[in-house]
């Protein structure tokens, strides 16, 4: 499955892209594989939500097959004859640079796990540096493969792009809940779910109940299995399961702000301009925390924040998602 072809041209390369396995990471890769597709065919495979995740781009994105053999086959199947091709590696798993030597396409990508014989280049992994740094240093080393030159930033490279039927799904899911007023949306659990205690937020239901004396709807769009915690933690939230994953982000585009731990979902907000309020628990921030103009975070870990702190940022911000504190949003 393949979203609508790009054009492509004889004379630029290609390139095969192997995406992260997580929803925010991809958000992360956003600005380098805007920059790559510059200069280069870009061929994609990731994860089940991968294609409609990156619709609005117009890159050829593959889901990523579940048995080796046919991970290599369709490698192989992305390549062009007369064409050169090229792999960026991007997990830093030891079977990813085997699927890319067995499909006969040289690779880019990190030093680890004693895959580097595998790949025609191997980056030293940077322990310090942002995950969006390390995703362009990959788009670096690949753009001097190519021999350049490199495209410099645009203003919106890091902006997800959304279609319109992303939009409308967002927009009747919102009409069914009854959602009128300005909308506040809540990612409180993240991998591990509400067992989870250093990936779960626990004052969630406290801010909700604060939330909803004060009018302000707070909405979710829980994962599968997650629905029926969500609720029994919160009788005050409004749910909206089911969505694509671009119809999530369509529905936090239109949100109030977003209140998030460390998800994909953030990361999301943040790409798409939304105030975010980032709680942090034992996520290292200089590594994956959400960034943005309009994010705030908050970190007191190993404590989470209180309900009232998270509170306090949360109605400083008009219901138009303007905020009446500029420095609570530095950029």
């Amino acid at each position: 499955m393949s979203t609508t072809p790009q054009t492509t041209s004889p004379r630029r390369p290609v390139v095969v892209v192997r995406l992260s396995n997580w929803i925010g990471d991809v958000v992360l890769m956003l600005p380098a594989l805007v920059r790559l597709s510059r200069i280069a065919d870009l061929r994609l495979v990731g994860r089940r939500w991968a294609p409609d995740l990156l619709a609005a781009y117009g890159w050829p994105c593959h889901v990523y097959p579940a048995k080796l053999k046919e991970r290599v086959r369709l490698l192989r199947s992305l390549k062009q004859p007369g064409v050169p091709a090229h792999g960026l590696c991007v997990p830093t798993s030891f079977s990813s640079a085997l699927e890319f030597r067995l499909a006969g396409l040289p690779a880019i990508g990190y030093a680890r796990e004693g895959r580097s014989p595998l790949l025609k280049q191997a980056l030293p992994l940077d322990h310090t540096i942002h995950m969006r740094e390390h995703y362009l240093r990959l788009f670096q080393a690949m753009s001097l493969r190519l021999g350049g030159p490199d495209t410099p930033p645009q203003p919106d490279d890091a902006t997800l792009r959304l279609t319109p039927a992303a939009h409308a799904q967002a927009q009747q899911a919102l009409r069914n809940a009854g959602i009128t007023n300005p909308y506040v949306v809540a990612c409180p659990i993240s991998s591990g779910g509400l067992e989870n205690t250093a990936r779960s937020w626990p004052h969630f239901p406290a801010l909700v109940q604060q939330l909803a004396i004060r009018n302000i709807p707070v909405v979710t769009c829980p994962g599968p299995g997650e629905e029926t915690a969500l609720r029994a933690w919160s009788a005050d939230v409004t749910c909206l399961p089911g969505l694509s994953v671009s119809a999530y982000a369509a529905v936090l585009a239109e949100a109030r702000c977003v209140v998030s731990i460390d998800t994909g979902a953030g990361h999301m907000a943040a790409s798409l301009g939304v105030p975010v309020i980032s709680v942090l628990g034992a996520t290292l921030a200089h590594r994956w925390g959400i960034q943005g103009p309009r994010v705030h975070t908050v970190c007191q870990w190993p404590q989470w924040p209180s309900h009232g702190a998270i509170l306090e940022l949360v109605t400083s911000v008009d219901s138009d998602g303007a905020d009446s504190r500029p420095l609570k949003f530095p950029l």
